[in-house]
């Protein structure tokens, strides 16, 4: 194994064990060098590859090339037919769920009104602050002082949040509507 191979794997455990990235002396200490000037260019390698990044204050944070799983083919969700396997492709979650990292964040669901959206308690959401809000988006909306995720509506030139669960009733600010963002992806564990 190379030495990028094993620092990758390194990395890969101690973000596991701590959930956040080292720091340039921890990655000296998890690669066994007695400087931090190595592990720095052992980060700038890693950097190249796309492997990690440095975020604005030099801190590292994973890069695009951090997850990726191997995309086979597809699989037919109504009529079988005969499986192949296309070993080409490596597909990133963090790719294909996050259209712009910087403003993205992720919530955790709390309740059922979204249920008719395929948007189940304790589901994940993806919500971008950076998009800009169009009607019938999925919003994380500031209404009356309290936040919530619904459906953004228009009737008659007011702004209303409508629930994807019939037992749901339209809510109708009565101060301010403040969208804080959009929800561009939705995340389920079985």
């Amino acid at each position: 194994m190379s030495n990028t191979e094993t620092a990758k794997e390194k990395l890969k455990t101690f973000w596991d064990r701590h959930r956040r990235m080292p720091s340039f002396s921890e990655v000296a200490k998890l690669m066994g060098y007695k400087s931090k000037n190595a592990a720095s260019k052992l980060i700038d390698r890693l950097e190249e590859e796309g492997f990690v990044e440095q975020d604005k204050k030099g801190k590292i944070i994973p890069g695009d090339g951090w997850a990726g799983l191997r995309m086979l083919g597809l699989v037919e969700a109504g009529f079988p037919s005969p499986a192949e396997e296309d070993n080409s492709d490596v597909i990133s979650l963090d790719d294909f769920m996050i259209e712009n990292r910087t403003s993205s964040f992720i919530l955790k669901v709390k309740g059922d009104s979204m249920i008719d959206a395929g948007i189940h308690n304790g589901d994940l959401v993806i919500a971008d602050r950076g998009k800009e809000p169009r009607l019938g988006d999925i919003v994380i909306a500031e209404l009356d002082s309290e936040w919530t995720m619904k459906y953004l509506r228009e009737s008659k030139g007011r702004r209303y949040l409508e629930a994807a669960n019939s037992d749901y009733p339209d809510m109708c600010p009565e101060g301010e509507l403040k969208i804080g963002a959009v929800v561009t992806g939705v995340m389920r564990k079985y």
